[in-house]
Formats: C-alpha cells, sequence, structure tokens
C-alpha cells in the first residue's frame, strides 16, 4: 500500500509566486528521486462552517495569507524514507533549506506527517 507525507502551511498571498517557482522545484527534485506524485494545492474555498476546525484556523492563517495543502506519494514507507535521504542531499535543495530567505513562508507554523494509506479507490 502507497504511503504519503502531508503538509500544510499558511503562505503569504504576495509570495505566492516565489512559492510557485519553489514547490516547481521541489517537486522537480522528488519525482527525479523516485517520489509517486508531487502536489501542492492552495486554497480556494476555505469558509467552510460546521465541519472540524477550518484550515485556515488550523494555520493561524494571518491577513494576507493564504492555505497550502502539499502530499508527495511513495510506494512505501521505506521507499519515501529513501527518496527523502537523496532529496536532503540534493544540491538543488540543500541550496533552498540553507537560505531562510528563499523560504517564502514560516516554516515553523507548517504542519507535517507521513501518512499510510487507509482507503484507495
Amino acid at each position: 500500500m502507497a504511503y504519503v507525507d502531508g503538509f500544510l502551511l499558511a503562505v503569504p498571498r504576495r509570495q505566492m509566486e516565489k512559492y510557485r517557482r519553489v514547490a516547481r522545484m521541489a517537486g522537480k527534485v522528488w519525482r527525479e528521486h523516485g517520489a509517486l506524485e508531487y502536489r501542492e494545492c492552495v486554497g480556494d474555498d476555505l469558509n467552510v462552517k460546521g465541519m472540524g476546525v477550518p484550515f485556515p484556523r488550523r494555520t493561524r492563517v494571518k491577513p494576507g495569507e493564504t492555505v497550502v495543502f502539499s502530499w508527495i506519494v511513495y510506494k512505501s514507507r521505506a521507499h519515501r524514507d529513501r527518496v527523502n535521504a537523496k532529496v536532503m542531499k540534493d544540491p538543488r535543495m540543500l541550496k533552498v533549506m540553507n537560505d531562510p530567505d528563499s523560504m517564502p513562508f514560516d516554516h515553523k507554523r507548517m504542519s507535517y506527517g507521513g501518512f499510510k494509506v487507509l482507503v484507495d479507490l
């Protein structure tokens, strides 16, 4: 069964194009190193009521920010660990990770986790 890394973060709207560029580069790196899917989605219909905690509240969105929900799919958790080890050594990723100014969001407010797929239709 597949394995998924999921991310939820707040991104300033004025930084969205910069975020897109970083995300496109990161997606290419992850795919080159073996990830099966790489998705980045920007909030569109976030003011839902009556169902749990809305993403904007969960991510503590500030005025001028929006929510990004993303995921990466792997064959298994072991495959994820191998792919991520390669990604973290890739010079393109090291350049971004070692330069805090290149990150167009507050990484301290990012939620992240690895998930076993429960249902796959």
